[in-house]
């Protein structure tokens, strides 16, 4: 198959251990870094959560909302407070966040990142605007982490599908494990190995040049996605990310779901004038992201990509264990 690219990351330094998998009996942390939650969804997502085993507790702030700006939950000083002290308490194994929205990126400059990084490794999972929180962990801390559907949101508590995704991520993240969806197709042909970076696209592009986010490790498999963003939008993001160097190392790019951002062609054609010189293997449509039954898929953990124009082969595996 034409288009071989990447490399191993195994050696790759860390800070932390890599996170261990979930399992029944441990105590897991639901925050809301971003947008307010609804009361009845979180309700319904803590419920599916103990139906899988585990000991949820809620973040202190969870409910609350800011005095002025109602799409945010609670002050920035709050959200980063709940994150903090979830990801500190030596009894809880993982950290969910309830919703996206946005939010997430006002936290960054007052989380306590020396205290996040001398306590044990967590699970860290959320998807959307949590994509600010994703880079910076995987920048900082130095472990893989979980983009998929978030406990306080319709897209979880009205998805069985999606809901199986996550669980099966969290519980049983093994090499091996292919991430594929009906909706997925080869884009330009390929194969590539390395590790998995991005998430939702405006939050990659407003990260890029941020000091404290490093760009994609060489060999670095893409994960892109959005949600109502016009094509022309689209457009400017990755024209946004080629001018700052971000795809310079990226070995080959997984497109996941583009609900409500205009007719799909227009926006295949976007991404394929946009990307499509890169030289390097893309799939269309993976099946993360906003659509229904979405994939939950590791970041900072080395997976391949396999896009083949002969058979329709359009997917990842998982290379190594996402999750200890």
């Amino acid at each position: 198959m034409p288009g071989q690219h990447g490399g191993r990351q195994n050696d790759r330094p860390r800070q932390n251990d890599r996170p261990r998998r979930l399992r029944a009996g441990d105590r897991v942390s639901v925050v809301a870094p971003a947008g307010p939650v609804a009361p009845d969804l979180l309700d319904k997502g803590v419920a599916i959560l103990s139906a899988w085993g585990l000991d949820v507790r809620l973040g202190r702030y969870v409910h609350a909302r800011h005095p002025r700006f109602d799409y945010l939950a609670g002050t920035d000083g709050q959200r980063a407070e709940d994150l903090t002290r979830a990801w500190c308490d030596p009894e809880t194994v993982a950290v969910f966040c309830a919703r996206g929205g946005y939010g997430a990126m006002r936290t960054l400059d007052l989380l306590d990142w020396d205290a996040l990084a001398a306590a044990p490794a967590k699970v860290f999972t959320g998807s959307s605007d949590i994509t600010a929180l994703h880079q910076v962990i995987g920048s900082r801390l130095r472990i893989p982490t979980v983009f998929g559907a978030m406990v306080g949101s319709g897209s979880f508590v009205d998805d069985p599908v999606a809901q199986d995704n996550l669980r099966r991520m969290l519980f049983a993240p093994d090499a091996g494990v292919l991430l594929e969806s009906p909706r997925a197709a080869p884009l330009v042909p390929g194969r590539a190995r390395g590790i998995a970076v991005g998430g939702n696209l405006s939050l990659v592009a407003s990260g890029a040049g941020v000091p404290e986010i490093a760009p994609p490790p060489p060999g670095a498999i893409a994960l892109l996605e959005d949600v109502t963003e016009e094509p022309y939008r689209i457009d400017r993001y990755l024209s946004h990310l080629r001018r700052a160097g971000w795809f310079r190392n990226v070995a080959g790019i997984a497109l996941g779901s583009w609900v409500d951002c205009g007719e799909l062609a227009d926006v295949r054609e976007v991404l394929s004038d946009r990307l499509g010189d890169l030289g390097v293997p893309i799939v269309w449509e993976l099946g993360f992201g906003h659509c229904r039954g979405q994939l939950a898929v590791p970041l900072a953990s080395e997976v391949e990509l396999v896009s083949d124009v002969r058979t329709g082969t359009a997917r990842l595996r998982l290379t190594e264990p996402a999750l200890a």
